[in-house]
């Protein structure tokens, strides 16, 4: 049985949201934010890079509504914009060490 394809908007979102994750950068500092809220001087350390590029990086990040941002004051705190988000990040994640173990141990594991 074949799955149905979802109406090609969609398609097309999906094809944004791994857009957004085909980046290092960008993915740098989502997975930084699995810890939690980060200011932007945080996530540009925990991410190696500039405080400009990771300003950049998070307006394009919260343009697609994947990070959120939460203000005290003058400070302003992002965090992963959802559970989804985390779920997104958690699997790839989860696929890469898994693909990492069949690669390093042949024959071994399956699924």
């Amino acid at each position: 049985m074949r799955a149905t394809l979802p109406p090609d908007a969609d398609v097309a979102d999906l094809a944004d949201v791994f857009g957004l994750l085909s980046d290092p950068g960008r993915l740098r500092l989502m997975v930084a934010l699995l810890g939690g809220e980060l200011r932007v001087a945080e996530l540009a350390a925990a991410a190696n890079m500039s405080e400009s590029a990771t300003s950049h990086a998070l307006r394009i990040l919260r343009a697609h509504r994947v990070v959120a941002v939460r203000r005290s004051g003058r400070m302003a705190f992002y965090a992963l914009a959802d559970a989804h988000v985390r779920m997104l990040l958690d699997v790839a994640l989860a696929h890469v060490e898994h693909s990492e173990m069949i690669h390093d141990h042949p024959g071994g594991g399956r699924g």
